[in-house]
This record gives C-alpha cells, structure tokens and sequence, in this order.
C-alpha cells in the first residue's frame, strides 16, 4: 500500500491510500473509494485540465 499525504505534516487534510486493487481519497469519516479504472480515468481528466 502507498500512502500520500496532500498536505504538509501535523496538519488536518486527506491522504490517498492507493493498493493493488482500490485507491481511498480522504480524511477519517470522510473517505472516497474508486477502483483503479476509476482512478485512472480521474487522474487523465485532471491531467487533461477538464476536471
């Protein structure tokens, strides 16, 4: 598993939890769960600037 922090340390703000199979965005209570085809698919949007 990887785990990705999108702030800086000590601060309250989401991780993303990326394993073989799923990839969690979000904070405690407050999570997002996308298979990685979703992920991917997301990621290229974003990417492509139409997100």
């Amino acid at each position: 598993m990887k785990i990705v922090s999108l702030c800086r340390e000590g601060s309250c703000c989401p991780v993303i939890k990326i394993t073989d199979e799923e990839v969690e965005i979000g904070e405690k209570g407050n999570t997002c769960v996308l298979t990685k085809e979703q992920w991917e698919t997301l990621k290229d949007k974003i990417l492509k600037k139409e997100l």
